[in-house]
């Protein structure tokens, strides 16, 4: 079963009520008719070795259904936690390729100050790594089980060692650590770890969706738009407009982000829905978390594979704008004091005029001083505040 070759024998839906008995009790008889043929009986047989009786002994949907999904799950997010890597390792390549190419940065989408392109892609690297130390603690919450538990936590019908025996067993078999909840009723009703694990769920989405976002618009043009980097063409961008070519990898993963950001929203109304001793609404709650960690994790991979590693800079655009930019304005700031600023900005708006040019008009600073603020190592990186004498 765990390698996928009996999934043909799971006929119910996963969408179901009841808590998921539906599906524990298709497991029970998959198990029992496994377990039939290999003691040399017929499918069906079960006065051998019955369903009930015996796979589900000392069991129930109520802790048998929570406690498998956490198992899955938690091998799920350690899959995108590796995915996650891989395009945290290419955004820092790229962050490293783009390290000496300057560029402005921008805020509410208005000029601000230079940086480096490679500063603009570590912090989407920085992200992801953020994310998959999140992650790993959503984890910590997902190894506690309720094993042992039964119908609504007291333990009836299992035996007194059972919870201890089989959570020591499944750690062995599935090399998780599990731990055995210390209040068995509370852990039945409480779907807390998984609305903990579909917020962080929904965490990497947004930073990724951002990412994403941000990667479409500088890359947009090519030449009415930034146009500042180029992504590697994926295919055909239009029925009509020959040449066109869209950004179709990181439209993929806005799209991916809203659906996370839709499944989130399903596990905490069905996760406030349960009623008393039990959540009847586990089988929505896997079904969305198995989908958003499923996507989330195709799509760093695909990400990372079909665009961040073919992404090139146009060096020399991002250069004339840096030269053009009032926002380089900022910079002199110190020297030349706000006022003064202020009125180079304006000037520079109204004319199409460079600060550069302006400043030097004006007076304010000589040449080699002006030169030697606007080095562009100097632009990325805090200054010492010049002395009244300057």
């Amino acid at each position: 079963m765990r390698a996928g070759k009996l999934h043909d024998q799971f006929v119910v839906d996963v969408i179901q009520g009841g808590a998921g008995t539906s599906t524990n009790m298709n497991a029970n008889e998959v198990i029992a008719n496994c377990a039939l043929e290999f003691m040399g009986h017929r499918r069906g047989e079960y006065q051998y070795l019955h369903p009930n009786e015996h796979v589900n002994m000392s069991q129930s949907t109520n802790d048998v259904y929570p406690t498998a999904l956490k198992i899955a799950t938690h091998a799920g997010i350690f899959g995108l936690v590796d995915a996650m890597a891989t395009l945290r390792h290419a955004f820092e390549d790229k962050a490293n390729e783009f390290r000496d190419i300057l560029k402005m940065g921008r805020t509410q989408l208005q000029d601000a100050v230079p940086m480096t392109l490679g500063q603009e892609f570590s912090t989407y690297a920085v992200m992801l790594g953020e994310d998959e130390e999140r992650l790993k603690e959503a984890a910590a919450l997902i190894r506690e089980i309720n094993m042992g538990a039964t119908a609504i936590g007291t333990g009836i019908t299992a035996h007194p060692e059972y919870a201890g025996i089989v959570c020591k067993r499944l750690s062995e078999v599935t090399g998780i650590p599990l731990v055995t909840a210390p209040n068995l009723v509370e852990a039945t009703q409480d779907c807390g770890a998984f609305v903990q694990l579909s917020g962080v769920l929904k965490r990497v989405a947004v930073k990724l969706s951002k990412s994403g976002s941000d990667l479409r618009l500088l890359s947009s043009g090519p030449r009415a738009g930034l146009g500042e980097i180029n992504l590697p063409a994926r295919q055909a961008g239009s029925s009509i407009m020959p040449g066109k070519v869209n950004p179709v990898i990181p439209e993929v993963v806005n799209q991916v982000a809203f659906e996370v950001i839709g499944n989130d929203v399903t596990v905490s109304f069905a996760a406030e829905h349960g009623q008393l001793q039990l959540n009847a609404f586990e089988p929505i709650i896997a079904h969305s978390l198995f989908k958003s960690v499923t996507h989330l994790r195709n799509a760093c991979l695909i990400l990372a594979e079909r665009c961040v590693k073919g992404i090139t800079a146009n060096r020399d655009r991002l250069r004339s704008i840096v030269e053009n930019s009032i926002g380089i304005v900022t910079a002199l700031n110190p020297y030349i004091g706000y006022a003064n600023a202020t009125a180079v900005a304006a000037e520079a708006h109204e004319t199409g005029g460079s600060v550069y040019q302006i400043v030097l008009k004006k007076g304010l600073l000589s040449k080699d001083k002006l030169d030697e603020i606007l080095r562009p190592e100097e632009l990325i990186k805090p200054q010492a505040l010049p002395s009244a004498r300057e």
